[in-house]
């Protein structure tokens, strides 16, 4: 995967996202329900209602990113919490994405 190196912030959105909105809704997410500034260059990581999707949102310097995935089989595992968010280091969020679950932070 392309993108941030491995001292990057990340914060997963708990609960599930709607996985219509873009880089926009997104953002706004972020600022106004996570309250952290979007461009800072964390990763904000946001999973779908069915919990087979998960789109991460990352300001890289120049504009945003947005790395969308679908899991063929399985689910991606989150949070309980219906609101907030959840801290994780690059290399959680690295085992998230390829799909080595271990045991979830949380």
């Amino acid at each position: 995967m392309i993108g941030p190196g491995t001292g990057v912030r990340v914060y997963l959105a708990c609960g599930h996202t709607d996985m219509r909105k873009g880089i926009m809704g997104l953002s706004a997410i972020a600022q106004d329900v996570l309250r952290q500034r979007p461009a800072n260059g964390a990763v904000f990581a946001f999973r779908g209602r069915r919990g087979d999707r998960v789109k991460l949102l990352y300001w890289d310097g120049q504009g945003f990113c947005l790395y969308y995935k679908v899991l063929e089989k399985g689910r991606f595992p989150w949070p309980a919490a219906t609101d907030g968010s959840v801290r994780l280091t690059a290399a959680q969020l690295a085992m998230l994405c390829e799909g080595v679950w271990g045991y979830p932070p949380w």
